[in-house]
């Protein structure tokens, strides 16, 4: 399972949150672009839809293929009282012909993107992954090259940290930690519930870029 929070920047302050999150996390960014494709089991397959996405990290040499299923988050009056969504989630490397396997099982294309940003991947508490992208759509069948922002201006910003069900009530706690470092520039919360860019941001940006972002913590 997983632990995840996501939220929304201004493009024009990615900038100062970079130099933020190297302050922070003390590694080097890696750089991030993937072309995602959503695809649906049919009715055939079960009474239960199926989604999977087939993830293609074109940053590499040779693009390498990875899948993933997130499933269903963590119910319950515990899971409503954290700010942190905890999900079941599955993912393997896999060879450049599994589209062409899960086409063959039913699946259907349901929707396709191109993420592009950065990343970094540190230990803090947890084994933390923060990724700052722009998610684009494609206008034609796989035409990475030819993709336009979703939403023009605006940056995706995801944390997310691996956990167990033994664990992840500490894991919930240090992404929960870290995000209140990057509260200035923007505000994380569960997927599906948008807060918007924070008032904060532009003023932040601006303290950020003039001293270089600070000491690690």
């Amino acid at each position: 399972m997983e632990c995840v929070v996501q939220g929304i920047i201004e493009t024009q302050h990615v900038e100062a949150l970079e130099i933020l999150l190297q302050g922070l996390c003390g590694v080097h960014k890696e750089r991030l672009r993937t072309h995602e494709i959503c695809l649906k089991s049919s009715p055939n397959l079960g009474a239960v839809s199926s989604e999977v996405r087939i993830l293609c990290d074109l940053e590499q040499p040779e693009p390498t293929w990875t899948v993933r299923h997130i499933g269903g988050a963590m119910r319950g009056a515990g899971a409503e009282q954290i700010s942190v969504l905890v999900r079941t989630m599955v993912e393997s490397k896999v060879s450049k012909n599994v589209l062409r396997l899960f086409y063959a099982l039913g699946y259907k294309l349901d929707h396709e993107l191109l993420r592009v940003g950065f990343s970094f991947h540190f230990q803090r508490g947890a084994q933390i992954t923060v990724t700052v992208s722009s998610v684009n759509k494609m206008l034609k069948l796989h035409a990475t090259d030819e993709a336009v922002p979703v939403t023009p201006g605006i940056q995706l910003v995801e944390v997310t940290a691996p956990a167990s069900a033994e664990s992840y009530s500490e894991v919930v706690s240090a992404v929960s930690s870290f995000c209140e470092y990057l509260a200035p520039l923007l505000h994380l919360s569960k997927p599906g519930i948008s807060t918007g860019v924070v008032p904060t941001a532009a003023a932040a940006a601006a303290s950020l870029m003039s001293d270089g972002g600070g000491t690690p913590l």
